[in-house]
């Protein structure tokens, strides 16, 4: 069956909208259950309302041309209600997802700007408290860890001499520091599933596209957990969405140029990256050459020195044979 693909942040996003979709998604993830969700913050990749390439209004009705007029990392923020033992808390849940390499950058100083802002922080007992922030990466870039689709990053609380795990379900010092992350590396997810999580994040598998459209995902609805078809379903209504196709398919044609811009990019900086070293090595040959030509005025600079020894030696032998011929003369003379 087609559902759209999610790896489109439109078809992202109109997910997200779902209430009860987010809920079971992001309950999923985190292995928490979540009671309710609100909507933070939310940046779309493309602009709420489709942009036409043409400003006048042409006079015969034709089909408007879609174009993207910005672009950022899409980024989801919920302040979301979480079950807990003896009742709930209240924590930030921070959804990011990149296609690019470039845009892991980012990732780290949108959650140091979130874990400074004052729209993290909430009253209680009339005292200023700070949420805790969970944090949900989908990736498609290698992170150097080879087969590992789904990864958690939690703060552990270890007693700092003996090492061990400090046991605690939570604490508001601890929490309000540090936040949980889960990482989804959406090319690396399994065809045989382990879980129920890994079963419902096969919407985001790509191997499932579509050969005859990218933009759609062909899934087995029948091997989807029960408890997770509202996922399903929402997917399933975004392909008869002529909006959100529309916006697809100029998210599309954006991305196709994204990366063959990186690509191009890429390219140049391995020329460069080349370039580099044959300097390197040139600087290397001249400096041999240096070396060798300094050794050269070295070693002429001995065969002088050999030259003028040898000089000597001659004037010595010649002095030598002298001294003898009049010590042979003196003998005669004697006697």
């Amino acid at each position: 069956m087609l559902i759209a693909n999610p790896i489109y942040d439109v078809v992202f996003e109109f997910m997200m909208e779902d209430e009860k979709v987010a809920a079971a998604l992001i309950s999923a993830i985190i292995e928490e259950e979540v009671l309710s969700l609100e909507p933070a913050r939310i940046e779309y990749a493309i602009p709420a309302a489709p942009a036409s390439r043409n400003k006048k209004k042409p006079k015969k009705k034709k089909k408007k041309a879609v174009t993207i007029t910005n672009y950022t990392v899409c980024r989801l923020g919920f302040s979301a209600h979480i079950s807990v033992p003896g009742g709930q808390k209240t924590v930030h849940i921070e959804m990011q997802k990149a296609k690019f390499a470039s845009d892991i950058m980012r990732f780290r100083r949108n959650i140091g700007a979130l874990h400074q802002s004052s729209s993290n922080v909430y009253k209680e007992n009339k005292t200023d408290m700070t949420r805790h922030i969970y944090c949900i990466f989908l990736i498609e870039q290698d992170i150097d860890l080879p087969d590992h689709p789904i990864v958690c990053a939690d703060s552990r609380v270890t007693d700092a001499v003996t090492n061990d795990v400090i046991e605690i379900s939570s604490n508001r010092f601890i929490d309000s520091l540090h936040h949980r992350s889960r990482v989804i590396r959406i090319n690396w997810l399994r065809k045989r599933h382990r879980n129920d999580l890994e079963r419902l994040l096969d919407v985001f598998d790509q191997k499932h596209r579509w050969s005859d459209d990218a933009k759609f995902l062909n899934v087995n609805d029948a091997k989807f957990p029960k408890r997770y078809r509202s996922v399903f379903r929402r997917l399933s209504l975004a392909v008869v969405n002529r909006e959100i196709m529309a916006r697809m398919e100029a998210e599309y044609i954006f991305l196709e140029d994204a990366r063959k811009w990186e690509r191009e990019n890429a390219r140049k900086d391995k020329i460069i990256e080349e370039y580099d070293k044959m300097i390197e090595v040139l600087e290397a040959l001249e400096e041999k050459d240096r070396t060798l030509e300094e050794l050269d005025r070295v070693l002429e600079e001995k065969d002088r020195t050999l030259e003028e020894i040898d000089k000597a030696l001659e004037e010595k032998d010649k002095y030598i044979k002298e001294l003898e011929s009049r010590f042979a003369e003196m003998q005669r003379t004697t006697l």
